[in-house]
């Protein structure tokens, strides 16, 4: 039998051939041998476990020391997130591994601050939102308690100018015609720049003709021009197209404000509304608009401020010239809303260019229109047009009815919604003008009953409120258009034609 190498080694040192012959001694060797074997087998199953066990243990720790680098990079950057978030608590924290808890427990303080001031930030927005309802409403109640006696007033006067007055009266009632239309525009101003604060206008698309349009500006404004000194000049582009679409209103309310301010700055001068064509392309007309005066100008650095809302030039404008300074506020923001801006070119006592450029909507309509000459007409002929007047201040009832009847139109007047309801039943009317708030009936509640039984007859709003929802609201009652008190004389025409026969 072979031995092992170590036990070899031993018996041919140590013992002399005829051990062979002793059994005994060979079964001790055999079993020497055998524990040499088995010993040397067991070294090498533990080397090799410990080997594998080496190479666990290194990787564990390789794992480790990782893990232990990023949670002090974590620590690391939540330390300077806090400091970020408050610089005194960053103080507090050491190099220790309890640091980790600290930094626990102040974002856990931090999360619980935040959904406080999350909380408070919920009931901040629905304050602030009551704060803008209550503000809202009580702009439409100034505007209906304002404008209703100012349609008295405005209406008033108007009538008197039909009734052939003294030369001397005319004088009176042109100053009180001024007035009222500035207290008009006054109110006008306040109210649009909440509603453009709210984001509450919506642009109306018309056709419009540009040309007369802009002529009328000029005739509406050369008598106050003329009384100053002023030669109020017209530059028309005849490449524009004779109608586009847009929305007439706020196009309106831009140029009378400029003009007004040209008229207002400028004293025995020359002031020239200028609209000239920009460009065509398939879908838009671009027009580009300038008022310019030789009036008192505008130094250089008060240029940028004059925008800004309630602000003038210098603290003597608003003695001297009156006036809100809401005025150029509102027309750059009426330009923004319909993606343009207000450019302004001044030197002081050199006068002052406005510019800006506005695209219009391309229209097919032509250019005769049989309503533009009956509503230019000095005496429109309303005679076989039958009207309800939904009314309720006495006021109010006798200057419509009067301007109507002046029309030559049958009016019957209704006080409030109940009576207009009752009236619709039993005559036929080819239009009814219905005022919105009244007791007994509003004028939402009437135009929905009436539409019960009467779906055809086209009904206009009558409102001093101007809130952005009163026309929108208006249209869903079953009105077919609306016209804000005061009113033009010219407007309630326009509206009584556009729903109506004339004779």
């Amino acid at each position: 039998m072979e031995y092992h190498s170590i036990l070899e080694k031993q018996i041919r040192k140590f013992l002399t051939s005829d051990y062979q012959e002793n059994e005994e001694l060979k079964n001790l060797l055999d079993t020497i041998s055998k524990s040499y074997h088995a010993f040397d087998r067991d070294k090498k199953i533990a080397d090799h476990a410990f080997e594998i066990s080496e190479k666990e243990y290194q990787s564990v720790n390789a794992d480790l020391q990782a893990q232990i680098d990023i949670r002090k990079s974590s620590i690391i950057k939540l330390k300077d997130a806090i400091r970020a978030l408050d610089p005194t608590e960053a103080n507090n924290f050491n190099g220790k591994d309890e640091d980790l808890i600290n930094i626990i427990n102040f974002l856990e303080i931090q999360i619980i601050k935040t959904k406080q001031l999350e909380v408070d930030l919920i009931l901040a927005k629905e304050t602030a939102e009551k704060a803008s309802r209550a503000k809202s409403e009580f702009l439409s109640i100034m505007s209906h308690e304002i404008r209703t006696p100012l349609n008295a007033i405005i209406g008033t006067n108007n009538l008197l100018h039909y009734q052939d007055p003294l030369p001397s009266q005319k004088e009176l009632l042109n100053v009180m015609k001024i007035s009222s239309e500035n207290l008009l525009s006054l109110i006008n101003d306040v109210l649009d720049y909440g509603k453009l604060e709210e984001g509450k206008i919506i642009l109306a698309e018309r056709d419009m003709n540009l040309k007369s349009f802009v002529k009328n500006l000029r005739a509406a404004h050369r008598l106050r021009s003329e009384e100053r000194g002023n030669n109020l000049r017209l530059m028309y582009d005849d490449d524009i197209p004779d109608f586009v679409i847009g929305d007439d209103i706020r196009l309106g309310q831009v140029l009378n404000n400029l003009i007004s301010n040209a008229i207002k700055f400028t004293k025995k001068g020359v002031i020239t509304i200028e609209v000239l064509l920009n460009s065509i392309t398939d879908d838009h007309v671009y027009i580009d608009f300038a008022i310019i005066d030789t009036g008192i100008g505008i130094s250089a650095d008060k240029q940028g401020m004059i925008f800004d809302r309630f602000t003038q030039a210098n603290t003597n404008i608003t003695r001297e010239y009156g006036g809100s300074g809401l005025g150029l506020t509102i027309i750059k923001l009426l330009l923004q809303l319909q993606n343009s801006d207000i450019y302004l070119s001044s030197e002081e006592g050199k006068g002052s260019k406005f510019y800006f450029t506005l695209g219009f909507k391309k229209s097919t309509t032509s250019l005769q229109d049989e309503n533009i000459k009956i509503l230019n007409s000095e005496s429109p002929n309303l005679g076989n047009i039958h009207i309800l007047l939904v009314e309720d201040v006495e006021f109010n009832v006798m200057v419509a009815e009067k301007m109507l009847q002046n029309w030559k139109a049958t009016v019957d007047v209704a006080n409030n919604g109940l009576i207009a309801v009752e009236k619709a039943k039993e005559n036929k009317y080819d239009i009814i003008l219905m005022d919105l708030q009244m007791p007994v009936m509003d004028g939402y509640t009437a135009t929905r009953k009436i539409r019960e039984f009467n779906e055809s007859t086209p009904i206009i709003a009558l409102t001093a409120s101007i809130t952005m929802d009163i026309q929108g609201r208006a249209m869903e009652f079953g009105m077919n258009d609306c016209i804000t008190k005061p009113f033009n004389p010219n407007d309630l025409l326009a509206v009584i034609l556009k729903y109506s026969k004339p004779a």
